[in-house]
């Protein structure tokens, strides 16, 4: 199923702007009513001159124009500005429904839109902040942009539920990221990931999230909003780092507190990957 093909400008603009904050969206709409709403003022009065009627028969259609558009324009922001609060509610709302479950097949009944619109969600609450792409369709393309300081990370989702995401999925987004500057990249995924595809990504910059670890992703994130306005409550000078838990550095994923049994550090206390033992990623406790 391919994305739906816009068949009009407008169409075209209303979508852009939607891609942007509701409050962008708004000030987009002011900005544009002034401009045009300057550039339709009208000349003085004159008549014009032998050879310079094709100039003014220019210069009074670009009026005619921005006359229109002054109204048209911001009409359209503040339409793209609420599609773009709409959105933002739908994906708090998704990533809150889908958080209080403990299976991944709470994600298999989504539209690949959906399934997008939560991936999204999942990283803001990690703390990126998201530039929804989109490709070529639910399979193509570069589906999110994340950003974090100065780091630019790129995202491929796949609702792929009967089959696993193969090894070309990530040596594509591999290929991205190397073309755009990034300095890393997920692949996401509904359901789960070949053994070519992990040892591909194993050693390189390209983090994998299967289903579970999504789910993970978004309980963690959850749980410390909850979380927070407790904590802050008791002690308002002292709130705790928003990465008490933190994520997984091999996948992404929620980490739990364990204790070594064996070894050197045995007894010590360290972070662990939830997803252990498919993923053996740890972290000191300082």
């Amino acid at each position: 199923m391919s994305r739906k093909k816009k068949t009009s400008t407008a169409e075209d603009i209303l979508e852009l702007v939607a891609l942007l904050p509701w409050w962008g969206g708004v000030a987009l709409a002011l900005v544009s009513y002034l401009v045009l709403h300057a550039l339709a003022a009208p000349d003085p009065i004159q008549a014009p001159q032998p050879g310079q009627m094709a100039g003014f028969a220019i210069r009074a259609l670009w009026k005619g124009l921005a006359n229109a558009g002054q109204y048209v324009v911001p009409l359209l922001c503040l339409f793209g500005a609420a599609a773009s609060a709409l959105r933002r509610r739908h994906r708090s709302q998704l990533a809150s429904q889908v958080a209080r479950s403990d299976a991944a097949g709470a994600l298999d009944g989504m539209s690949w839109r959906e399934f997008e619109l939560l991936v999204g969600e999942a990283f803001r609450l990690q703390g990126y902040k998201v530039l929804e792409l989109g490709g070529s369709g639910p399979d193509g393309g570069v589906d999110l942009v994340l950003m974090r300081g100065k780091e630019k990370f790129l995202v491929q989702c796949k609702q792929w539920k009967a089959f696993k995401v193969g090894v070309a999925v990530v040596r594509e987004l591999y290929g991205a990221m190397a073309a755009n500057g990034a300095a890393g990249g997920f692949v996401v995924t509904s359901g789960r990931f070949t053994e070519d595809a992990v040892a591909f990504a194993n050693g390189r910059n390209v983090r994998l999230v299967d289903g579970p670890k999504l789910l993970g992703l978004l309980q963690q994130a959850r749980s410390a909003q909850a979380a927070t306005p407790r904590q802050e409550a008791a002690t308002p000078r002292a709130a705790p780092p928003m990465d008490a838990t933190p994520a997984c550095p091999s996948c992404g994923a929620a980490m739990v507190r364990r204790t070594a049994k064996r070894g050197a550090n045995v007894g010590a206390a360290f972070w662990g990957c939830a997803s252990y033992p498919a993923c053996k990623g740890v972290r000191s406790i300082a």
